[in-house]
């Protein structure tokens, strides 16, 4: 017999746990407030764009040589999609090839929603990648993409100033789509999008920066309960934890969730930076009552430079954002 619910069941494995050996991700890239700065990018940048035409879709290892993996002679089909996914910036391109080859349809306008996502056109990308993904492929299509199209990359922002490099897969696509449909106002179906994909720490991220968005706050909670700082990522989601917690009303366990993220002294700069000033923000709200005038009159002039020091940090993160995170903003890099 199975345990009941009250027994010892096993428990599920917590959203953010990949238990994958390999998986389709690369190191998260971290965009600062500052114009024209990116934490991590210059070795990727140079590892994956050597070669490649500017506005193309990145490839880790270079562009493979049609018919070079197989060493079988390539189709018609083959002859003509190799050369519009790796070699041209239109996505028109691919859905010419479409209507072309029906077989190789649903492949050619995932592709192309793809590098409508890396040009930033969010609204063409998400209609593409949904018209891909409900259209069946060739087995023809079905190999070429397993055999040319695994080095493909695709940036995703899986929440505000993180990026993933994720490899060509569901994964990619499914990211990809929740964002663009994010960033068009659809918030619901940017959630859904993120369904039935396999647990990892990017998709966990995703989802929570959507719920707590929706104002899911509880379920942020539950859904990152006993997570640590083992990378960036991770001190990403803990970072949107303090915030549900805090917007809930669990001061206590908001402060935690930002210790651990100062608690690795290799996470990302921005990441700490963000963890001190949400717990500058934490101490405002936890303590507004003791910040009233007759309790100043009562405290010693070391607690009330604290106190002013907390105000001052608090306030200049802000005024910060104002300047200069609006702007580099709409840089849009």
């Amino acid at each position: 017999m199975s345990p009941g619910p009250g027994e010892s069941a096993p428990q599920q494995p917590p959203l953010f746990h990949d238990a994958r050996d390999l998986t389709p991700f690369r190191k998260a890239l971290i965009r600062t407030p500052v114009r024209g700065l990116a934490g991590g990018v210059g070795g990727l940048v140079s590892d994956v764009l050597a070669g490649r035409a500017r506005g193309t879709l990145p490839v880790e290892g270079g562009v493979p040589r049609l018919g070079k993996v197989t060493g079988r002679p390539a189709g018609k089909a083959s002859k003509a999609v190799h050369p519009a996914v790796f070699g041209s910036t239109d996505p028109d391109r691919l859905i010419g090839l479409a209507r072309e080859f029906p077989g190789w349809a649903g492949l050619c306008y995932l592709m192309a929603g793809l590098l409508a996502y890396s040009h930033g056109g969010y609204l063409r990308a998400s209609e593409l990648l949904q018209r891909g993904l409900s259209v069946r492929n060739d087995d023809a299509a079905n190999v070429f993409a397993s055999e040319y199209l695994a080095g493909v990359l695709t940036r995703v922002a899986v929440a505000e100033r993180i990026e993933v490099p994720v490899l060509f897969s569901e994964e990619a696509v499914f990211l990809a789509l929740s964002h663009s449909l994010r960033e068009t106002g659809q918030t619901e179906a940017a959630l859904a999008a993120l369904a039935g994909l396999p647990p990892s720490l990017p998709m966990a991220l995703a989802r929570c920066s959507l719920e707590a968005g929706l104002g899911r706050d509880a379920e942020v909670a539950a859904d990152t309960d006993g997570l640590l700082n083992g990378d960036d990522l991770s001190a990403a989601l803990l970072l949107v934890r303090a915030r549900s917690l805090r917007r809930l009303g669990d001061y206590g366990a908001a402060r935690e969730a930002l210790q651990e993220v100062l608690r690795r002294r290799k996470t990302d700069f921005t990441l700490r930076s963000d963890a001190l000033t949400d717990r500058a923000l934490l101490l405002l709200d936890n303590g507004r009552k003791s910040l009233s005038p007759r309790e100043w009159q009562r405290r010693k002039p070391a607690q009330l430079e604290a106190v002013r020091a907390i105000r001052k940090d608090a306030e200049m993160h802000e005024l910060w954002d104002r300047e200069y995170g609006r702007a580099a903003d709409g840089d849009g890099g």
